[in-house]
């Protein structure tokens, strides 16, 4: 899978990252940093609307991330589609509610890979994938 940065260049100030697999149900959460270019799963947010933001707030508490990601997905011909939209919503959002920086990320198959590794939880396997991308491509 090729990694897509939708956003700008990203400060080389910004270490500790908290990436989100998008869903109208749940949330896959990974938590990772710059230094070790790895991320470790979390626990999905089950909840929609203000609860899912409720749980978020009480992840960036715990974490302290520099920055927020979020995979955004596309048709395999990088076309966008609903949930496109809804993500990049999601990021608007996030960005609005917790005033950090969120870098939108090309996640086309992210969630095929998880299954395929045999992930237990694939939306947290899948924000950990969208991460780990992310990372790995940092300077």
């Amino acid at each position: 899978m090729s990694l897509v940065l939708v956003q700008a260049e990203v400060p080389i100030g910004e270490n500790t990252f908290l990436a989100f697999d998008f869903g109208l149900k749940r949330t896959g959460v990974a938590v990772g940093n710059r230094l070790t270019r790895l991320a470790q799963p979390q626990r999905t947010i089950q909840a929609e609307g203000d609860g899912r933001f409720k749980e978020i707030a009480s992840y960036l508490q715990s974490w302290q991330p520099d920055a927020l990601v979020v995979g955004v997905p596309f048709y395999p011909d990088g076309a966008a589609h609903e949930n496109t939209r809804r993500a990049q919503k999601f990021a608007r959002q996030l960005r609005g509610r917790f005033g950090l920086p969120v870098y939108e990320v090309d996640e086309r198959y992210s969630t095929t890979e998880a299954l395929a590794n045999g992930a237990s939880d694939a939306d947290a396997a899948s924000a950990c994938i969208i991460l780990e991308q992310f990372l790995r491509n940092l300077p």
